[in-house]
């Protein structure tokens, strides 16, 4: 199958999918997720087309990659809402455009997916602003109970306060 067959079998096969859903609007892309999957799916091409022609476990795959698309959009939306959810708790706060980057980076890394933590170097060098105010306004955060503190000293990290019982 060449490229283009692929890109035209995918277009059908989310049009086809939209029709059965009878929805105006789909929150999952099964193109998307062939194309994040697309080593596994021309390795199942391959097969299915030079073996015996036994299509059983391109149509597994397939179903996989289906079931994979809407947890994929599930996480997606997720995120969105518990974002939502975040701005909402704290839309009364007088935050800085710096302190809101920051927090905005922190939502999109998710917990544990901010490499080393947040620091004071790092908020500076996000915000591109001195280590002094760094220090200031991650400290505003901590007090407001929109950060927590982790470790101690130099070693200091903070972390994203998302439970609804904030200081």
């Amino acid at each position: 199958m060449t490229d283009g067959n692929g890109r035209l079998a995918r277009a059908l096969t989310d049009m086809a999918l939209s029709q059965d859903d009878q929805q105006r609007v789909r929150s999952y892309s099964l193109s998307a997720q062939i194309m994040a999957d697309r080593e596994e799916y021309y390795d199942i091409l391959e097969r299915c087309q030079k073996g015996t022609c036994e299509t059983t476990p391109w149509l597994v795959w397939f179903l996989g990659c289906y079931a994979r698309a809407i947890r994929r959009s599930e996480d997606i939306l997720n995120g969105v809402f518990s974002r939502s959810e975040f701005w909402r708790r704290h839309d009364h706060l007088q935050l800085t455009d710096r302190q809101k980057k920051v927090i905005n980076r922190l939502l999109e890394a998710n917990p544990g997916g901010f490499e080393g933590g947040l620091t004071t170097k790092n908020y500076a060098s996000i915000t591109h602003t001195s280590k002094g105010t760094a220090f200031r306004e991650l400290d505003q955060l901590y007090e407001w109970g929109v950060l927590e503190r982790v470790g101690k000293g130099r070693s200091v990290r903070y972390e994203l306060l998302c439970d609804k019982n904030t200081k």
